[in-house]
């Protein structure tokens, strides 16, 4: 799997872009790491609301016709 790159840019006040400059920082490289956490942050939204739909799905299976349902395949 090739990982493509594309170039975005961002503007910031000059003094925030010193102020990171003098701490030694990257702007960069905080805008990209922001960038990744936002993505998880979505992704793990999504997630959550994923099993939320099927906790709404499963709440509707009987317990009986769970075991029944593992019984069956177990004499598979």
């Amino acid at each position: 799997m090739s990982t493509k790159y594309v170039t975005i840019s961002v503007k910031l006040p000059r003094e925030i872009k010193e102020k990171l400059e003098k701490a030694g920082k990257k702007p960069g490289r905080i805008a990209k790491e922001a960038l990744i956490r936002a993505v998880e942050e979505i992704e793990l939204e999504e997630i959550k609301k994923s099993i939320k739909e099927l906790q709404k799905t499963m709440e509707k299976i009987s317990p009986e016709r769970i075991t029944e349902s593992i019984r069956e395949d177990r004499e598979r």
